[in-house]
């Protein structure tokens, strides 16, 4: 957990913005690849323009496929940074270099005001994982006081939600992630490769 903490190299807002800019204005300056790790039904919500979805479980599980691919710089972006420094970690475990993860990323990025391509609205997959969690305590707890024991379900998730925050993981957030509300468009790594091969 530290030590990925303190190697996931991050870039701000404003220096992002200033390399994308700079690459529309030169064309002899390339932009980074910029990957969003968040599911694609998240990605369909809001996205940086340019991006490309492969959602965090694709890129775990093919990242020795997508290396070819990947030959620049690349910008890893989710939420809020935690999902991108998992996907950093695997891509440089997998060989790759010249990696590193938007700070705040898109609560970041859309706080500054910086472009941003919008689809459906929807729920993020953190505040998904923030309902169901709160949900099972509350119910657990207030069945509790007529079912003896009901309480430790709440509690089951308490400590879950804490192994979560340590090990910078979360299994709900990763089952949920599978619902079809959360799918959206299909992101499988045949899609992911043809839009990075696409790319001009």
């Amino acid at each position: 957990m530290t030590i990925q903490a303190s190697r996931t190299a991050s870039l701000t807002t404003a220096a992002l913005l200033r390399l994308l800019e700079n690459a529309d204005a030169d064309a002899n300056t390339h932009a980074p690849r910029v990957l969003d790790v968040r599911t694609p039904g998240e990605f369909r919500t809001s996205h940086i323009p340019g991006a490309f979805n492969v959602p965090l479980s694709t890129l775990r599980e093919h990242r020795a496929e997508l290396l070819g691919y990947l030959d620049e710089d690349v910008v890893l972006v989710c939420r809020s940074g935690g999902r991108a420094a998992q996907a950093e970690q695997a891509l440089a475990e997998a060989g790759l270099a010249n990696l590193r993860v938007l700070d705040g990323g898109m609560t970041a990025w859309e706080a500054a005001g910086a472009p941003v391509l919008r689809g459906e609205a929807r729920w993020d997959l953190e505040r998904q994982v923030r309902l169901v969690a709160g949900s099972v305590v509350l119910l657990t707890g207030i069945a509790g006081l007529f079912l003896p024991g009901a309480h430790l379900i709440g509690t089951a998730v308490g400590a879950g939600l804490t192994f979560a925050a340590l090990s910078n993981t979360c299994a709900m957030g990763m089952l949920l992630s599978k619902l079809p509300y959360n799918r959206g468009p299909r992101a499988d790594v045949r899609t992911v490769i043809a839009a990075l091969r696409g790319r001009s």
